[in-house]
């Protein structure tokens, strides 16, 4: 049997322990040796990276990917897409969805990888049928999680349904590392006893559980896992694609990756890794073993956020108390499993009760929409007198609210004129309006101050 490899280094491993921060500059030299090194897929885009291209990092997102494309060419490239909610915080209309999906292969992506943080897989059935029609690989995601009403009948029924919507491959989705081995073994048996396709997991080594966890399904049938490089691994990232090509080749099992290859790339993310250790960026905090992520369940990019919150409000000896609030939080909202954008919400919701001093003295404006209805069906019921804290009866979605959305591509274009200089400007736009504003305009600035400087050379 042949086990795959996702390689994370460049998206969720660094989401996870440097809050995305990693630039393109930083990879740009080892892209074409990861492309020698045999995995499945290279993740490198999605989540959380085109905010922080644009947020922090001063890239277009999107010529980030084309660059990736340009160097890459073996490996299929692949991105985490959150259905309706594409990769900002809210739902948007479907034509939007539509375009994004295809904006994203045109430019370079091959696999799309589509959650909804809820579950309701009525927010990523757009999505996955603009993909199949982009001729695409169409990878529907189940978000695990443990609670009342998550249970192995009900994960197998989401397989089902997945599978008779045309995804061609499955991936449970572990954002915290809480699957335990034993849950592993039964849910990926189940699902492979349920459904045809290739199933795949992803985990976190947050909890220590991730190496025996990924073992386990192995032995259970699992066709995919996803590591990261030694050095960006561990943590609140994925366990290490070496150690578990060793483990795996060990007791008789195959995997595509060349080990010469894989220390090369290892040996050039070394230093990489030391200067964030060296600026701070990378708390050791995240790098650590936490088993309270089993009770929490915090996944990996939402502990490293609520690191960096806490710190930036002087508030860092109040994160034991954040973390404590969470699965209070969470059970509120009827249990919704803690992946983006629910975990930044429920994340948010639960610092603010802390520092406030009082529960829901203060609702996010996400939390608000989430309980109007707009985010979809909660997998468990969600608190009646949290709801009505914010809404009436009346005011409550009914149905799928992205069907209540208007077009907005082009007014937005309209709008945009001339600081938008494609239909991926006017997407990344839509998606974070003040940040690719800013953005927008840094760039017009430093063209221009470019172009002044190559006048005055020529002058001078």
């Amino acid at each position: 049997m042949k086990v795959k490899f996702t390689e994370t280094v460049i998206r969720d491993s660094q989401q996870s322990l440097i809050a995305t921060r990693m630039p393109y500059s930083d990879f740009e030299d080892i892209l074409e040796t990861l492309d020698e090194a045999g995995y499945y897929s290279l993740e490198c885009w999605g989540g959380a990276t085109f905010d922080s291209c644009l947020r922090y990092l001063d890239e277009d997102p999107w010529e980030r990917l084309r660059k990736i494309k340009a160097k890459v060419k073996k490996t299929p490239l692949q991105m985490l897409l959150r259905g309706q909610n594409i990769l900002g915080y809210k739902h948007y209309p479907d034509e939007v969805v539509r375009l994004f999906v295809r904006k994203s292969a045109e430019n370079g992506m091959d696999i799309f990888r589509i959650f909804d943080a809820l579950n309701d897989f009525r927010n990523i059935e757009v999505a996955v049928d603009e993909t199949l029609k982009c001729g695409k690989h169409a990878q529907g995601c189940i978000c695990y999680t443990t609670s009342p009403v998550h249970t192995l009948e009900k994960y197998a029924e989401m397989g089902k349904e997945l599978e008779a919507m045309g995804v061609q491959s499955v991936c449970i989705k572990d954002m915290a590392g809480i699957m335990s081995p034993d849950e592993a073994y039964k849910l990926i048996k189940k699902l492979k006893e349920t459904i045809k396709i290739p199933v795949f997991l992803h985990t976190h080594s947050t909890t220590g559980l991730g190496p025996m966890t990924y073992l386990k399904a192995v032995e259970a049938g699992v066709d995919g896992i996803d590591c990261a490089i030694s050095n960006f691994s561990g943590g609140t990232s994925q366990p290490a694609t070496e150690t578990m090509k060793y483990a795996l080749e060990g007791l008789g099992y195959e995997t595509d990756l060349d080990s010469k290859v894989l220390k090369k790339i290892n040996d050039f993310f070394a230093p990489v890794k030391a200067k964030f250790l060296e600026n701070g960026i990378l708390d050791p905090y995240v790098m650590g073993t936490k088993t309270d992520a089993l009770v929490y369940q915090v996944p990996g990019g939402m502990l490293s956020n609520l690191v960096n919150q806490l710190k930036s409000m002087n508030a860092y000896d109040r994160l034991d108390e954040a973390l404590a609030e969470v699965p209070k939080v969470r059970k509120d909202m009827g249990y919704p499993p803690l992946v983006t954008p629910l975990s930044q919400m429920v994340g948010v919701q639960a610092v603010t009760n802390v520092l406030v001093g009082e529960r829901y003295k203060n609702i996010s404006a996400e939390v608000k929409a989430f309980l109007r209805g707009e985010y979809g069906r909660a997998p468990g019921e969600v608190s009646q007198d949290l709801i009505h804290k914010v809404w009436t009866d009346d005011e409550l979605v009914k149905g799928r609210y992205a069907e209540s959305l208007e077009p907005v591509f082009e007014k937005t274009k309209a709008e945009l004129g001339k600081k938008a200089r494609s239909d991926e400007d006017v997407l990344s736009y839509i998606a974070f309006p003040q940040i690719a504003e800013k953005f927008f305009e840094k760039r017009e600035e430093k063209e221009s101050n470019t172009v002044n400087y190559t006048i005055e050379k020529k002058e001078d």
